[in-house]
Parts: structure tokens; sequence; C-alpha cells
């Protein structure tokens, strides 16, 4: 990794205001011994904050769902010991009265809970009165507006110091991911609140370690102020999400290779040839634009000749045969099929609510 880059959003954490911050540690607090060698372990690294989970929410009962309060007196001596600040995830208003009561220096709201306005809300409540620096991730749904109303129920309790943390959605579609990027939430927060730093979770978006250092190199370059990635001794024997846990040397290894990139623009000749590019992409989305609004006319067209010949607005047989001939056509010129699949379904949705309101005239 390139020297760190200054960074602002985290001024007043108490933390080093560099860029990326790095949150490390074990999906769940399992034993002392493996708390405790994890931290040692992290010091080596650029890691600045130790995470665990002490309760866990698990999808299904008979799992194991965390080691309880006798995890947080762990995470006390990993700051006695090693000085890292720490911070673990509240699933209810009891968890954050317990890791206050034992000095746990920063909570996590984590994905289940965001969903949930009345959990947030309770949170919030336990929490009024006490400033201390939270990190909220985003809803299972790809929901901007759920995500930041939990930030704002936590800011009118007094909450000052927040981080959104991105770490993918529930997804019905197969993709190679635990959970979908959609990359395009986190920038929608972004823009909808600059205030707040955004913390990229690599570990629960991939789903498995070899996925990592790709996703945390994205969230660089994507301007993130920070990465959380689970590390464990031993991640094999990990007693949750082996698959995508790291040893710490291995954290190191991926820090190092990340490239982070400056967030100025630098010298006037390369903003000439930023402007001269960005000057082409609003011409190309014009030209979009037009073609849309073309071949919705035509889709008015068809709306009206199926309505006069009594014909139903759904053709299934000719929907899979667009999605099959552009899915190939996408990959001849090297698109994703999971953007082929998002645009052309939402044309097509387009397209029906066009034909639609041609049936109701």
């Amino acid at each position: 990794m390139e020297s760190k880059i200054a960074s602002a959003p985290f001024a007043g954490w108490n933390i080093e205001a560099t860029r990326p911050l790095v949150i490390a540690g074990p999906c769940s607090a399992e034993t002392e011994e493996q708390v405790l060698e994890t931290a040692r372990r992290l010091k080596a690294t650029s890691t600045q904050i130790y995470r665990a989970g002490i309760w866990k929410p698990r999808t299904r009962p008979n799992s194991f769902e965390g080691v309880g309060v006798k995890g947080l007196k762990w995470l006390k001596m990993v700051k006695e010991e090693t000085g890292l600040l720490t911070t673990t995830e509240v699933a209810n208003a009891q968890h954050a009265y317990e890791a206050m009561k034992y000095g746990v220096d920063m909570l996590w709201i984590g994905a289940r809970t965001t969903v949930n306005p009345f959990t947030i809300q309770e949170i919030a409540d336990a929490l009024s009165g006490v400033d201390i620096p939270i990190f909220v991730k985003n809803p299972v749904n790809p929901d901007v507006e759920l995500w930041i109303g939990s930030i704002e129920r936590l800011q009118k309790a007094g909450i000052s110091r927040i981080a959104a943390v991105h770490r993918g959605f529930s997804s019905f579609s197969e993709n190679r991911y635990r959970n979908a990027p959609n990359w395009q939430i986190p920038i929608e927060l972004k823009r909808l609140r600059p205030d707040l730093p955004l913390v990229c979770d690599p570990s629960h978006i991939s789903g498995r370690r070899d996925l990592l250092q790709e996703v945390s190199q994205k969230a660089m370059d994507l301007n993130f102020d920070g990465l959380m990635i689970e590390t464990h001794p031993d991640p094999d024997k990990a007693w949750s999400d082996a698959k995508q846990q790291i040893t710490p040397e291995e954290l190191g290894q991926l820090l190092n290779n990340l490239i982070l990139r400056r967030t100025d623009p630098g010298s006037n000749g390369f903003l000439h040839q930023l402007e001269s590019l960005r000057c082409e992409i609003d011409r190309l989305d014009q030209e979009l634009m037009n073609i849309l609004q073309d071949r919705m006319k035509v889709a008015a067209g068809i709306g009206l000749c199926k309505k006069e010949n009594g014909v139903t607005i759904l053709q299934p047989a000719r929907w899979e045969q667009i999605i099959s001939k552009y899915l190939a056509v996408g990959e001849s010129k090297g698109f994703s099929e999971e953007f082929i699949r998002k645009l052309f379904m939402a044309i097509h949705q387009e397209s029906i609510n066009t034909q639609t309101r041609v049936m109701n005239e």
C-alpha cells in the first residue's frame, strides 16, 4: 500500500486521521486466547480498531450465537494490552448497555438491525446523552432511505460521530458475491450525506477470501474512507463465517497491495482532459435519452396494436427472446450479465408501463 493519505472524515474520533481507516478482527469472539492472539498479530498491521462479534444474530437456531457478555471482558483486555480501540455489534438496547459498561470504544449496528426502525429507535433511546461513535451497516435490502433513516434516529439521540458501512445486499439472483455490492447504493448515500464517513466491509460482500483484495481495491477507487475486514488466527477453524476470514498476516499483505489514488484533481492539464471526457459522456447520455424516448414511442405503438386486437400486454416468450439475445450481445461487448439483465429489465418494465397507459386510455 502506498503511504497513507490524510482523511478528514474521522476528525474528532480520537483516531489517526488517515485513509483507509482499518477495522479488523474475528467474526466472532470465541475464546480469550483467540481474541488476544488475533489482536497481538494485528498490531503488526495498520489496524486501528479491533472488531469482534460478541452476540451473533444467526439466520437459523442451533448455530453459534456468540459467547455473550464474557467476551466483552476479552475486548477490554485487548485494549489494555495492545492499545487498539475496540468495537462490537449491538442488536438491541441491552447489548448497548452492556458494551458501554465494559468500556467498548465504538459500536456497530448490523444489517438485520438497520432494517428495523423500532429496534433502531430502542438503541437510540438507550444511547441518548452518550455520544459514542457508531458504525451503521446498510440494511439487508437495497434501500438507501431506510439506511439514512437509521442514521437520523441515532443523530436525533445526540450521536454526532456516525459512519456508514457498506456490507452488500441480499439478492435472489445468482452472482459471485455473498451479498451483492450494488455500489450505486453507497454512492447515492454519499451524494445525499457527504458528511458521513463511508467504510466498506469486503468480508460480507465477498463471502470468500479470494475476493477480498478485489472488493477492497474497488472501495478505495470509489474513495471510501475505511475497510472492515474479518481476521482470525486460524480462519478455517473459525466458529462462524470461516470462508471469508483471513489471518492478520494476510490482512497486512492485502493492505500493502492496495493502490491509494489521490482524490484531488491535480494539474490543469488533467482538469482539461477530464472536462473534455465528461463533455463526451454528457453528449452520449443525451443520445441515450433520445434513443430511449424513441423506443418508448414504439412501445406505445405496440400497446395500441395489442389494444385494438385484444391481446395481453405481457408476452413472456418475447421477453425471454429479448433477454437471451442481448445477454449474448452484451457479453460480446464486454458487459457483465448483471448489468445487461438490470438494464433490459428496467427498459422492459418502462415499456410495460407505457403500454399499460395506452391500454387504459
